[in-house]
């Protein structure tokens, strides 16, 4: 049982309660405040206009995400071109963005009634969205990753099969879902609001010994292993790709000629490559957006709190809604099958693609190569 001390929270905010019952500091309800860590309380409230700044931010993160990755969902799960089974990876991502900004709603209420207006019940739905969403777009960079690896390492071993990928997907859920279920029952961690008390997440600043274990493990399996694993196959990648190509300029340079590809063979490795490199652009972003909130999470446990205002914190929870909203443009920028794929269905858009020949598309087909 929760015991709140009111004589002490209002002295800390120089406050006053109103009749309503509520903190006039943080427009917060008496009722709420003990789910609220103490840490933020003893910040004055946020200008009205930061409020509504971050709410019409908030707003346009959710329109270019819900149009951007609902394009994806649709055009890779109905096009049979990119139905293979290494594009489940990209559609699972884009089903992370796309329900990380389903929660951006509550929010942007929040924002435009300046405090914590949806309560307990909101900042559990915030956080129980966000982590499933956050963990499993971590995890699906991973599995990119290793299928890009392999399908270019290994072109004849490294395929990959629909049920592998329907299995690793399963896989990737059953790591994802326990992160989301033991803070919410508070079996191990726990939700609550932070910065401008407008979002939630999990607690980070309650520095006893169960919540410093928790805030731990959860920093490794979220972020230094996916961290790991995308960087272990990119460098695979990029030496594997380098040695090949000296091997080749080397052999070439021996028989005197100037290359021992043929036509075909180049337009297949040069799209290999570029898939690569949009892959590799993915996984660079998710590391910008999601490396701020891994460190501020440190901090709060191991480090300075004082340095973690209510300001500071907004920052990290911007970035990685960022991620989420550019995901799909890169695929939309760099993907020349998906922006064929727009242009025949969505004609308005405007995207001049030109159709590849049925010589390279067999051929690419046939070979099942990932195509984010």
């Amino acid at each position: 049982m929760h015991v709140v001390n009111w004589t002490e929270v209002i002295h800390t905010q120089q406050r006053v309660m109103d009749p309503g019952h509520r903190l006039l500091a943080w427009n917060v309800p008496a009722a709420e405040i003990v789910h609220i860590p103490e840490h933020w309380l003893k910040y004055p409230e946020p200008e009205a206009s930061w409020h509504f700044l971050l709410g019409l931010l908030y707003i346009g993160f959710f329109i270019m995400s819900i149009f951007g990755n609902g394009l994806v969902l649709w055009i890779f799960s109905t096009a049979k071109s990119l139905r293979t089974p290494s594009n489940i990876f990209v559609v699972n991502l884009a089903f992370c963005d796309f329900v990380m900004m389903l929660k951006t709603p509550i929010f942007i209420f929040n924002s435009f009634q300046r405090g914590f207006a949806t309560g307990f019940l909101g900042c559990q739905i915030f956080s129980v969205m966000g982590t499933l969403s956050g963990i499993g777009a971590s995890m699906s960079n991973a599995c990119i990753a290793y299928d890009r690896y392999h399908t270019i390492a290994n072109p004849l071993e490294g395929k990959l099969t629909r049920t592998k990928a329907l299995v690793i997907i399963i896989l990737l859920w059953c790591y994802t879902i326990p992160w989301a279920i033991l803070p919410l029952l508070e079996v191990w961690g726990r939700f609550v609001p932070e910065g401008f008390l407008t979002q939630c997440t999990f607690d980070y600043l309650r520095k006893s010994f169960d919540n410093r274990m928790f805030v731990t493990v959860l920093f490794v399996f979220s972020y230094v292993i996916p961290m790991s694993l995308i960087i272990y196959y990119y460098s695979q990648i990029v030496s594997h790709v380098v040695a090949h190509e000296k091997a080749l300029r080397e052999q070439a340079k021996k028989m005197n000629v100037d290359s021992l590809r043929s036509n075909q063979q180049q337009q297949n490795q040069s799209t290999e490559i570029r898939i690569a490199k949009v892959a590799i652009t993915i996984c660079f972003l998710f590391v910008a957006s999601w490396t701020p909130y891994a460190v501020m999470a440190m901090i709060g446990v191991f480090g300075d709190q004082s340095l973690l205002t209510p300001g500071f914190a907004m920052i990290p929870a911007c970035t990685c809604k960022l991620v989420a909203c550019l995901d799909p443009y890169v695929y939309a920028l760099s993907h020349p099958r998906y922006r064929l794929e727009l242009q025949k269905r969505l004609p308005w858009l405007a995207i001049n693609e030109k159709s590849p020949s049925d010589t390279q598309s067999t051929a690419t087909e046939s070979s099942n190569t990932a195509r984010p």
